[in-house]
């Protein structure tokens, strides 16, 4: 191939000349070429080369050897770049020469395992072809000898000429079986055989030939009509066709232990036994039985079908899928300490979250609504000492007795709060009663002793009348004198605490599957179900699959209580679980399975005997109780309420509350209760029902508040259990003579946030329904959460400061000591009025 591949050379010899440039359009251009020739410099004919040593030296110092303006330290630089980039040639040289000669003998080494192995493949192919000729022969060998042996038997019998309708053919045929002498030769068995088995391979062949022809038919309708053979069809017909050559080998029938529950689908029964679903489903037909694959038969038709089909039965139970759940056997030497759990009790207001503020240097009281818990937390400390504590905080409202019963049972130590200016109250000896019942030490803390009315000796002396005697008065319970505000007696509390751990020996193995209990569940919008489990057994790991009551899931996430993302949580170590399918009751049972479907299945199950519990026992009302209840209730008015809330134990603690309120005259009913966001859902409920719905601690989202102002259904919303109660309470006596009506005027949401010295963080806010006032309250809600009330610190629009924003304006608002805000969050502007109310 030419330089110039039958162009003209773009290029000039001698001096200018014109090159003419195509352009599209079929448009061209000359345009004039010059080229000038660079100036090189080129030693002399005569010059040496320069050398390492003086002569070297010499020559490019010589300035009139050498290209003007070029220095000696230059030249010298130059003449080592040169050397070096040539020892370096020749070493890249040397590298690709080794790199090629490595390349070329792993391609000879990958292509003699290619043929060693093609060789090795053909060897074995030769070997089995050899085997299956010889097994062949041998077979064939032996069905000679046993025709011989019959052929032997029987007398000689002339045989017949086959009569063709060609008698020329019949001719010849009769002419070769007659000897010389005319007389009629038997042909000998061998011959006769093989001519027999010629003419039958034959005939196979012409057969094979005109079934491989494709006919105009075959080709309109693709193959036999409108079926296709498919893939396990073609499977079995090359199974069968291998056996037949094998010498028609029957299988030996495998006989199955078949699982059959209380009922069963015929598919699954089916391949349980590996049998097709249509020899089943035919049997099912023969026993007079007329059903699909698809439908249910009991297990004693299903033990008459594997029977049938010759295999063995195992009757099991549906309660059996809950086997899978490991049961270990604790090995001592498998077990190692660990960390106690402390559950935190006592009466309301006596400073149960101060005192383990104090213990914990943190400040959860003052983010507490209304100044006390109602939520069960966990925690975990680390004292001074290092050693490790988990703590379970858990509210003393009397509407939480089953969040205190919950505590008391997934706990090692109890800490009995009492206020020495209080004495004994009636959750105080709630708690006493938990403690006793789930047969834990307690350790009595009488806290506020730094109060001027603070009298020690009158609590212990009153939990005498409980059967509580303090080491004080000659007992075995430990007590401790402390102070929350102080810090008094905080030290003397963890050694105690430290002191009774040390006497439980607290062990567990935290390698096995993980095991733990459910103290609160919540649905978080962003999040999703969550529920934080305290791990009691093994080691929770991330991507680990669970089960947890009527719920299953993966855990997608850990978090502690310090809202940190961790990798696994051993014994006694609360996290939060992120990854359910559904939010699980508080005080369900978390444990890790193997596979997904084992946890579905036990879900399933679960969720289907809860079902069936529920049925049961509605269905358990004869119809004389069901007349007396409702003559009972012609007399008796119901309040009926939905209520949604923001976490399991709330919900359940106001269900409880409000199933205590009532007489004989008029009772609470609740229709429905659950965890989050008022939904669209609950509103169509609650405006069938003719019910209010109650929010504590959640909002309605936007669909939700339009379809109650349009329905007229009545949301309330609340924030300590103390109002709710005694606002259904009031409601359902008639005794609220006037309450306190929150009326929304405004909703405002937060476009940026600003810094500015000496106010803080400001909210730039549009008002988007309603009107902001600075006298009105505000709350601040993060995804229908509310996570601030109080009132506002400024109101500017621009850089004055204004009453009232109208919708659709733009405003800055500083919240008074709260500064926890961010963008997408929604301000709910609200005022107070006092109105008459009857029951009607």
């Amino acid at each position: 191939m030419s330089d110039t591949d039958g162009k003209k050379p773009l290029g000039l010899r001698g001096g200018p000349g014109s090159v003419k440039q195509s352009f599209s359009h079929g448009r061209t251009k000359s345009v004039v070429v010059e080229t000038k020739r660079k100036r090189v410099v080129v030693p002399k004919a005569g010059s040496a080369k320069p050398s390492a040593s003086g002569a070297g030296k010499a020559h490019y110092g010589d300035p009139s050897k050498r290209p003007a303006g070029i220095s000696d330290a230059e030249m010298e630089r130059r003449m080592k770049a040169l050397a070096a980039a040539k020892s370096a040639e020749v070493q890249d040289a040397k590298n690709r020469a080794e790199e090629e000669k490595a390349r070329e003998e792993e391609r000879e080494r990958r292509r003699r395992e290619i043929e060693e192995k093609a060789r090795e493949e053909a060897e074995r192919e030769a070997a089995l072809k050899a085997k299956e000729e010889e097994e062949a022969r041998a077979k064939k060998e032996a069905e000679d000898a046993k025709k011989r042996e019959v052929q032997a038997k029987k007398p000689a019998a002339v045989a017949a000429p086959k009569v063709d309708d060609d008698p020329a053919a019949a001719q010849v045929a009769l002419q070769k079986q007659m000897d010389r002498g005319g007389r009629p030769v038997t042909p000998a068995p061998r011959a006769r055989e093989r001519e027999e088995t010629d003419r039958n391979n034959r005939n196979k062949v012409a057969d094979n030939r005109r079934s491989g022809k494709l006919t105009v038919n075959q080709a309109l309708t693709g193959g036999e009509g409108n079926r296709h053979r498919s893939m396990a069809s073609m499977k079995r017909k090359q199974e069968r066709m291998r056996q037949k050559a094998m010498g028609n080998e029957q299988r030996e029938k495998v006989v199955r232990d078949v699982r059959v529950p209380e009922a069963i689908v015929v598919s699954e029964l089916a391949n349980r036994m590996a049998e097709r679903v249509a020899d089943v489903v035919k049997s099912l037909m023969n026993m007079g039985m007329m059903v699909t694959q698809n439908q249910s038969i009991d297990a004693d038709t299903a033990e008459l079908i594997v029977e049938e089909f010759g295999h063995r039965i195992l009757r099991v139970s549906d309660a059996d899928v809950e086997d899978v759940i490991q049961q270990v056997e604790e090995k001592p030497e498998d077990l190692k300490p660990r960390p106690p759990v402390v559950t935190i009790m006592g009466h309301v207001d006596h400073g149960k979250t101060s005192l383990l503020d104090a213990i914990r240097h943190a400040n959860v009281t003052s983010g507490e609504a209304g100044g006390i818990t109602q939520h069960i937390g966990a925690y975990q400390v680390t004292t001074d000492s290092g050693a490790v504590l988990s703590f379970l905080d858990t509210p003393g409202h009397a509407a939480f007795t089953s969040m205190r019963a919950r505590g008391a049972q997934v706990t090692d130590i109890v800490i009995l709060v009492v206020a020495a200016d209080d004495s004994v109250m009636p959750q105080t000896i709630e708690a006493i009663n938990h403690a006793k019942a789930a047969g834990v030490p307690m350790i009595i803390a009488i806290n506020k002793c730094d109060k001027p009315g603070a009298d020690p000796n009158r609590v212990r002396t009153a939990l005498l009348q409980h059967e509580v005697v303090v080491e004080a008065m000659s007992g075995d319970v430990q007590d401790v004198e402390v102070s929350a505000k102080t810090g008094k007696g905080l030290d003397q509390l963890l050694e105690a605490i430290a002191l009774q751990a040390e006497i439980l020996e607290l062990k567990a193995n935290p390698d096995r599957a993980a095991e733990g209990a459910v103290i609160e569940a919540q649905l978080d919008v962003g999040r999703g179900p969550v529920a934080t489990v305290l791990v009691q057994k093994g080691t929770l790991k991330r991507g680990d699959i669970f089960v947890v009551g009527e719920q299953w899931g993966k855990v997608r996430a850990l978090v502690n209580d310090k809202g940190e993302r961790v990798d696994e949580a051993g014994p006694s170590v609360p996290v939060e679980v992120l990854g359910l399918n559904g939010t699980p009751e508080a005080g369900d049972v978390l444990n890790v399975v193997d596979t997904e479907a084992q946890a579905r299945e036990i879900a399933e199950y679960r969720e289907h005997a809860a079902k069936n519990k529920r049925a049961a026992a509605g269905a358990a009302t004869t119809l004389d109780q069901l007349l007396a209840k409702a003559k009972a209730d012609e007399t008796v008015s119901e309040l009926p309420i939905l209520v949604k809330a923001d976490v399991q134990g709330s919900a359940e603690a106001i269900v409880q509350a409000m199933e205590k309120i009532g007489n004989d005259e008029v009772r609470v009913r609740v229709l429905h209760y659950g965890v989050g966001a008022i939904t669209e859902s609950d509103i169509g409920l609650a405006e069938a029902s003719g019910a209010p719905v109650i929010g504590f601690n959640v909002r309605a989202n936007a669909p939700a508040r339009n379809s109650a102002n349009q329905k007229g259904v009545e949301i309330r919303y609340y924030s300590v259990i103390y109002d709710l109660v005694d606002d259904v309470k009031a409601a359902a006596s008639g005794l609220l003579s006037a309450e306190i009506r929150e009326n929304f005027i405004g909703y405002a949401q937060i476009k940026e946030v600003f810094k500015v010295s000496g106010v803080g963080k400001v909210a730039g806010c549009l008002v988007t329904e309603g009107v902001a006032r600075r006298s009105a309250g505000v709350r601040l809600l993060r995804d229908d959460v509310v996570m601030h009330e109080g009132t506002l610190k400024t109101l500017k629009r621009f850089k004055d400061e204004v009453k009232e924003v109208q919708s659709g304006q733009e405003c800055g608002m500083a919240f008074e000591n709260y500064e926890d805000i961010r963008p997408n969050d929604v301000i709910e502007i609200f005022e107070r009025e006092e109105i008459q109310r009857n029951l009607e």
